[in-house]
């Protein structure tokens, strides 16, 4: 059983400003075999590093719906790399037919339960980022590295595999 993650929990230098938010268990998950990165926000073409970008007018389900945008803090619409990095990213789900993925929280592609409000000052709304509301619509689970149960899904899917997902 393979799931994904998201590429900077994995530690990759993909995030808007360069970095990476390596989350050591989940690279653990990778380095054991059973986890493949993922980075919507690259998939969609956009530069590492870039400016920040949050959802304006509401969250993923509404950008996908045509009445919510992304913009950046510079005001560029990039709403049209986050959707095709979000298409991208579920083909790279469905070809390995991953039906789980623990993802960056917060993020306008990757958040779930609350993202950025969409006003740069660093203030949370409820709402799912463009990835995640793609992934959700297809029946993809999704989690954030703060889920409560994270730590101990972890642990088993290192002890049990495929079973720690079939609870």
């Amino acid at each position: 059983m393979i799931i994904a993650i998201s590429a900077c929990l994995a530690g990759e230098a993909v995030r808007y400003d360069g970095s990476h938010k390596l989350y050591a268990p989940l690279k653990a998950l990778q380095n054991s075999g059973m986890a493949v990165p993922v980075c919507p926000e690259i998939l969609g073409g956009l530069p590492v590093p870039r400016t920040p970008a949050e959802i304006t007018g509401g969250e993923g389900c509404d950008v996908w719906a045509g009445t919510a945008r992304v913009t950046g803090s510079d005001g560029e619409d990039v709403t049209d790399a986050f959707k095709q990095g979000a298409l991208r990213a579920l083909e790279h789900l469905q070809q390995r037919n991953i039906t789980h993925v623990i993802l960056k929280a917060n993020s306008p592609s990757c958040g779930s339960g609350l993202i950025y409000s969409g006003a740069f000052d660093g203030t949370l709304k409820s709402g799912s980022g463009v990835a995640t509301a793609l992934f959700e619509t297809n029946g993809i689970t999704v989690w954030h590295e703060d889920h409560p149960e994270l730590s101990a899904l972890i642990e088993q899917l290192l002890q049990n595999g495929k079973s720690a997902l079939q609870r």
